[in-house]
């Protein structure tokens, strides 16, 4: 049958099958009512196999119409118009493939939606395929179905989906997938077991001991990917001479270590014939130390393999880097994934003919290379589909853009990626996904919104997007299945996306259109919403209309997207409004511009195949091969020799395995790195020498030095040149240079532009006429005014007015942006400027934070991130705060507003305050407050304030640290100060404030700050921060005006007031409802028998509530004692924890609410009185009281559990985990930390090479959580024997009075501290104290349990905490920063 290329000759063939086939009748309806589709046909001579959205047109000879041939359409609704898409009808007739020499060279990236084919055909010319990636009604595989769509079309025949592709003409296959993600995800892997070091059974549960989400008191978590754990007997530690030590053997780092249990493989075997009994067939093996003595590991997995496990993931091998937890998490999730990997290729494999033993298959890895078929591992596999978005922008935007560096925005339907490139990928070692964390290297793809599907709530006065997802199903409420309102219903309604320019893929039946009727009645609902509150709210304002709410709703998903790109490109010391925006993805047209301009970027580009360039990237990526290992070597000129030696022998790996893939030396290069620290801090960067080549004082590999201290001074600032760098880990990239070179023929201009038709958008100010382009119909050197859409088969592109669009000769689009015309903003409460604003006070503290971060110097600021910026008002009243960390939320304020009274008007421009007294809103000593006044032209008193609180590791007092366990006054606790001029007139009081700090060493028995140099120079960088601070302050009044400003600072405030006032009004209401009293009441104590007692009053007209603590104990002569600033952070942290949502976090909290504190007992002591205890030890008793009172939940552990450990040359501090309490419908946590504090604790590998001790145990302490309906979480044991004599102090509580159960919940089991003494001798050493310990001894930990909720007898449905709503995976460095932020 001859190929069907017309318009005209497909109608009539069609027509006179129809008589035979019914399904064909709609087909002739629906292409005689689509003006477009014959446009297109007519144009182009297509035919009818649009594959592209899922219609497939093929001839086969019917069996009960022999040698009659029929047309058989799947899915004939899902047409979508102007695709340009090559596919023709094909004659049955079987044909043979053409010579071996002209063969096809396939990408492809399989989404966790569609599957995107980018094929190179004999001859040069390019194929774009775009097909459903689930469709088991038509295909088993959708990427073999889209090669052989390409091979059939290509070839002119047929080729039966039932029997293997021929492969003569296939070169390569190279494929990017989401197998690996979405089985980590969906929890869908293989069955795993972990095997760990004795003592280490939960060591991979407890992980960082911090929780995902301060303010959910379930605590979820996910699930561990092991089934089962095995513990092995076995121990390696650091060597140190020491009587009774052994031999020391070398480990591959070259530190020396000792073999104190070799791994007692015979007591192994029949455990692991157990699991092999019980259906496990994979293991992920983690033992201590392996990293650099890996042979316990591999005599492990020999005698695995030996017994017939068909999957073993060796931690040494997966990742060979220091820090057990992250290496251990990898190797699980390499024996979790690689099984499930190695099925799906051999399942692909079967679709082709001799299972594609000649045919070139390589796979996307993490990090952006690609790896032959048989190594691709899970653990490399995460993020395999979105690196080739980066690869594939990094290989066009940045070139046509002149070098310019560029910000990769990929919006899809369920998630949006950023990403950045300027001429060298960006990757980072480790990261999270699912909550799995994995060492590896991976590209830095940061995941910061829900894309399309994000939904949309009006929320006490505020307009959010999401984090909430509608997902792919239901979907948005306009694909017709039920789904909640998102961004994409907004943009329909606003008529920004054409329903017609889409395929009919939607509801139920899934042959519909999309539906703008549906994204109208849902949003109608939420404009309801917030024109009632318009209306009858505190601020009446007119109402919105439809359209209105729909872009305010755009407007703040634009600045929620834009939040984290800022801080991208900020964290790394880049100016955001020096990039390049390469748009891509399905969903990214339609907010391009306005991202693009809220970024001060200039420009948008738009690749010709942005809805297929992760496949693009596939085609135009390099084969990677990665060698690394890990070291412990000076950066020094005596090891430049070895580590050049090392980096050798890399190398040689490296080209040896890529040229056994087939590449010759001469397409091979290879990338030497160094992963460099700074001595004593744990800030590593992975360093290249390619831009700094070798000098006579460097290794021979290249000047790596010279590239850390660049790169050191561009992100954080400043540079420690007199200390010493030590080498982490070695590493070699080699390149295969693979990818192909695709050379684009402009299409030629035929006069101006085409428009298709005409529509009417929404922009501010109301409707404008938008003319629509279709862009296979432009040519090179077009240009289109802005508004107008520019449409193809894969996207919506919206060019917004005052920008333009223009054609660029390699087909691309590239957007000029335009400044927005000025609108009027007016002082009155305004619900859409009001979440915008949200959005930019919280920038300004966010910005001031990674200030502060990039220039401290101490490890407590820089890598614990133990500090706050905040924003306050002209009051002092908190506006925003960032990062929320528990004990910081609302302490600030009270700083500010005592130093607002205390210095009254004599403040002035550059002056600086300092303070952390507990009288003056401080929490304990060593939390310095910086605090600076912004001033405005024509104001006399300052219009804001920005303050900075940062944890100074020492600043004096009687033990080192400044956190004594048994201070009594509060001069023991090192240098104080209550209202200190640390700037004064622009002049940084360096004498005045060394000699305050030195102060301490005057008392008898205390010393003065220990470390003078880095308190220096991080009260500098707290400075900095504030000037960043006030800068952002000047830039936002200097475009809405100082009036605005202030009018939606206190419209903030009021948000934050209005949703604690409808918290509390819901729980009066609910009581009443029950027929219980408004009052509530709750008591509990302290150890030594201190009472804190709480009474809460409700008033449910107002929604306020009175909360009274008289009858607490009083001030103690220890140092439990709790300033006032702490109570009010924990009741603003108990406040949140309520409300239950995201809500400003600000002064407005504490309005509805009337705090009765009594002068001179525990929660408001005498100035002089010691505190440290109360910051870490009664915050946490306030909580459990406070949430007691409302029923919220059992008690949790209510403890930090304080661990210091000193001597003249070294200190340790470490918090330690404990239970959660349980609540209404969910168990508590184990091994966890809870409400006012989130600390990470340090990796045990860590821990035994900086510090004189052992980790001997550090599991959960089963049985210790309150019985209940909802049981309590487990504590922790935790055992350290001790290498050396040093100084052990511990503060901890809950060692007598057991944490709470609820609702007939029992109480969870009481701490203890125990020291086992070398001789066998065990001592309690009660709650509090400090004890010198020696060579041997042990001190045994263990943490208290969680309460119980309800009676135990009742059987407990499923917990609610696994039954969360559906939200975007965040990842990436933005994220990871920002869980480092809330985990001190």
């Amino acid at each position: 049958m001859s190929l069907l290329s017309s318009y005209e000759g497909l109608q009539q063939e069609i027509q006179r099958l129809a008589q035979e086939n019914q399904e064909l009748r709609r087909l002739v309806q629906l292409i005689q009512e689509n003006e477009e589709l014959k446009l297109v046909l007519r144009n182009r001579g297509i035919g009818l196999s649009f594959c592209s959205s899922g219609l497939l047109a093929e001839v086969t000879a019917s069996p009960r119409l022999p040698r009659r041939r029929t047309i058989k359409f799947r899915d004939a609704e899902r047409v979508l118009p102007g695709l340009p898409a090559e596919e023709s009808l094909l004659d049955s007739s079987p044909t043979t493939m053409g010579s071996p020499e002209e063969r096809f060279h396939f990408a492809i990236d399989r989404g966790g939606t569609f599957t995107d084919v980018f094929a190179q055909c004999p001859g040069g010319h390019v194929r774009v395929l775009k097909l459903l990636s689930e469709d088991p009604a038509n295909y088993v595989d959708a990427p073999t179905e889209g090669i052989r769509r390409i091979l059939e079309q290509e070839g002119g025949m047929l080729l039966p989906r039932d029997r293997p592709l021929d492969t003569s003409r296939i070169a390569s296959i190279r494929m990017g997938t989401t197998v690996a993600t979405n089985a980590l995800l969906e929890r869908r892997g293989e069955r795993v077991a972990l095997l760990v070091t004795r003592g280490f059974r939960d060591l991979l549960h407890v992980g960082t001991q911090a929780r995902e989400d301060l303010f959910d008191l379930a605590v979820p978590m996910p699930e561990m990917l092991y089934e089962e754990v095995l513990e092995v007997d076995e121990r390696v530690v650091l060597y140190r001479e020491e009587p009774g030590a052994g031999m020391p053997v070398k480990g591959r780092t070259g530190d020396l270590l000792e073999v104190q249990q070799p791994v007692d493989l015979g007591g192994l075997r029949g455990k692991l014939e157990g699991l092999l009994s019980r259906g496990i067939r994979s293991l992920a093996v983690v033992l201590m130390h392996s990293y650099t003595w890996a042979q316990h590991e591999q005599q492990v997995g020999a005698l695995a393999r030996e017994l017939g496990f068909t999957h073993v993931s060796l931690s040494s091998e997966a990742m060979p880097m220091v820090r057990i937890v992250p290496r251990g998490h990898t190797a699980c999730a390499d024996a979790y994934l690689t099984p499930t990997i190695q099925r799906y290729v051999q399942g692909f494999r079967r679709g082709f003919q001799g299972q594609l033993k000649d045919v070139q298959v390589l796979f996307m890895r993490s990090d952006g290379g690609l790896a032959p078929m048989d190594s691709f591992s899970g653990s490399r596999a995460v993020l395999s589909g979105p690196a080739g978005g980066v690869v594939g922008y990094s290989a066009t935007t940045y070139r046509v853009e002149g070098g310019h560096p560029v910000i990769g925005f990929d919006m899809g339907g369920t998630s949006t990626d950023v990403s950045r490139y300027a001429g060298e990928f960006e990757h980072v070692f480790e990261a999270s996904t699912a909550g799995v964390t994995l060492q590896a290297p991976q590209l830095d793809i940061n995941t910061v919104a829900a894309g399309g599907g994000s939904r949309l709530f009006f929320r006490s006065g505020l307009f959010v997007v999401g984090p909430e997802s509608a997902g792919a199903h239901p979907g948005p409420a306009c694909y017709r299945k039920g789904g909640p309102v998102t961004v994409t219903d907004a943009n329909l309604v606003l008529g920004r996306l054409l329903p017609a320019s889409f395929p009919r893929i939607f509801g139920p039946g899934e042959d519909q259109p999309l539906s703008p009727e549906a994204s109208r009645k849902a949003l109608e609902a939420v404009a309801t919403e917030v024109n009632s509150f318009l209306t009858n709210g505190p601020c009446p304002a007119s109402p919105l209309s439809l359209e209105e709410v729909a872009m305010g709703f755009v407007r703040v998903a634009n600045e929620a997207m834009c939040r984290p790109i800022r801080v991208l490109t900020q964290a790394r010391g880049h100016d955001p409004s020096a990039h390049v925006l390469a748009c891509f993805g399905g969903a990214g047209g339609q907010h391009a511009c306005a991202i693009a301009r809220a970024l001060g970027m200039d420009t948008v580009h738009i690749h010709r195949h942005s809805g297929l360039l992760s496949a693009l990237g596939l085609a135009l990526a390099d084969v990677v091969h990665e060698a690394q290992e890990p070291c412990s070597l000076p950066y020094a000129p005596e090891t430049f020799v070895q580590l050049d030696q090392r980096l050798s022998r890399l190398e040689e790996q490296c080209v040896d395995a890529l040229r056994a893939q087939g590449f010759p030396r001469a397409q091979i290069s290879t990338e030497s790195f160094l992963h460099l620290r700074y001595q004593g801090t744990d800030c590593a960067l992975m360093v290249s020498a390619h831009q700094h080549p070798a000098t006579a004082h460097s290794p021979r590999a290249g000047d790596f030095g010279a590239g850390f201290v660049e790169r050191y001074m561009r992100e954080f600032g400043f540079i420690i040149p007199e200390r010493p760098v030590v080498v982490d880990d070695v590493r070699v990239r080699g390149t295969g240079r693979s990818g192909l070179r695709l050379e684009y023929v402009p299409k030629a201009q035929s006069g101006p532009p085409r428009v298709d038709k005409t529509t009417r958008c929404y922009f501010e100010g109301g409707y404008q006429e938008t003319p629509v382009y279709l862009l296979g119909e432009l040519g090179a050197g077009h240009k289109l005014q802005g508004p107008c859409l520019l449409i193809d088969s894969n996207s919506t592109i919206l060019v917004e007015p005052a920008c333009q669009a223009e054609v660029t000769e390699t087909g691309d689009i590239r957007i000029s942006v335009g400044a927005e015309a000025p609108g009027t903003v007016g002082a009155q409460l305004d619900p859409i400027h009001l979440s915008i604003f949200s959005h930019r006070f919280m920038g300004i503290a966010e910005q001031m934070g990674r200030i502060l971060q990039r220039t401290a110097i101490s490890t407590n600021i820089k890598e614990r991130l133990d500090f706050s910026c905040a924003l306050f008002g002209p009051d002092g009243g908190l506006v925003s705060n960032a990062p929320h960390i528990p004990v910081h939320l609302g302490a600030m304020q009270e700083t500010v507003q005592f130093q607002i009274q205390h210095v009254g008007a004599d403040l002035h421009p550059g002056d600086v305050l300092l303070s952390n007294h507990p009288c003056a809103g401080g929490s304990h000593l060593p939390d310095l407050t910086v605090i600076t006044p912004v001033f405005w032209p024509g104001q006399t008193r300052p219009v804001f304030y920005v303050a900075s609180r940062g944890h100074h590791a020492d600043i004096g007092g009687i033990t080192p640290g400044s956190m004594p366990p048994h201070s009594t006054t509060l001069q023991q606790e090192g240098a104080i100060f209550l209202s200190f001029r640390l700037v004064q007139a622009g002049v940084f009081q360096e004498e005045g404030v060394t000699e305050a700090l030195r102060a301490p060493g005057k008392i008898p028995g205390c010393s003065g700050t220990r470390n003078l140099h880095d308190n220096l120079s991080d009260l500098r960088a707290q400075v900095a921060a504030n000037q960043k601070g006030i800068q952002l302050v000047g830039e936002l009044i200097g475009q809405y005006g100082l009036e605005v400003v202030q009018a939606y600072m206190g419209h903030i405030q009021a948000n934050a007031e209005l949703a604690v006032r409808d918290m509390l009004r819901a729980f009066g209401t609910s009581r009443q409802a029950q027929g219980l009293p408004l009052e509530v009441s709750a008591e509990d104590h302290m150890d030594d028998g201190s009472p804190i007692r709480l009474r809460v009053q409700i008033d449910v007209s107002e929604g306020s509530a009175v909360f009274d603590f008289s009858g607490t104990g009083p001030e103690v002569f220890g140092n439990l004692n709790a300033p006032r600033a702490i109570t009010l952070s924990a009741l603003i942290y108990c406040l949140r924890c309520l409300v239950g949502r995201d809500i400003p976090l600000n002064q407005g909290c504490l309005a509805p609410v009337h705090v009765v504190i009594p002068k001179g007992s525990i929660l408001d002591p005498s100035p002089e009185a010691a505190v440290v205890g109360g910051n870490v030890l009664t915050s946490q008793r306030v909580v459990d009281v406070i949430l007691g009172a409302f029923g919220a939940c059992a008690a949790s552990q209510g403890c930090m559990n304080n661990v210091t450990l000193g001597n003249a040359h070294m200190g340790y501090y470490e918090t330690v985990a404990g239970g959660a309490g349980a609540g209404p419908g969910w168990h508590g946590r184990s091994g966890v930390h809870s409400h006012m504090t989130n600390t990470r604790i340090t990796d045990p590998e860590i821990l035994e090479s900086r510090y004189p001790v052992i980790l001997r145990r550090f599991e959960l302490r089963l049985g210790s959580g309150g019985r209940g309906r909802f049981r309590g979480g487990d504590g922790v044991i935790r055992e350290l024997l001790f290498r050396e004599e040093a100084l052990l102090s511990v503060l901890t509580e809950r060692r007598a009075f057991q944490p709470y159960g609820l609702m007939g919940g029992e109480p969870g089991t009481r701490g203890l501290n125990l020291l086992i003494r070398k001789g066998g001798r065990t001592v309690n050493l009660g709650g509090k104290t400090s004890v010198l310990v020696s060579p041997g001894d042990v001190f045994c930990l263990h943490t208290p349990g969680g309460g119980g909720y309800g009676d135990p007898e009742d059987p407990a449905p499923l917990p609610a905490s696994l039954l969360q709503p559906l939200a975007f995976p965040e990842r990436g460095s933005v994220y990871e920063y920002r869980r480092a932020q809330e985990t001190v």
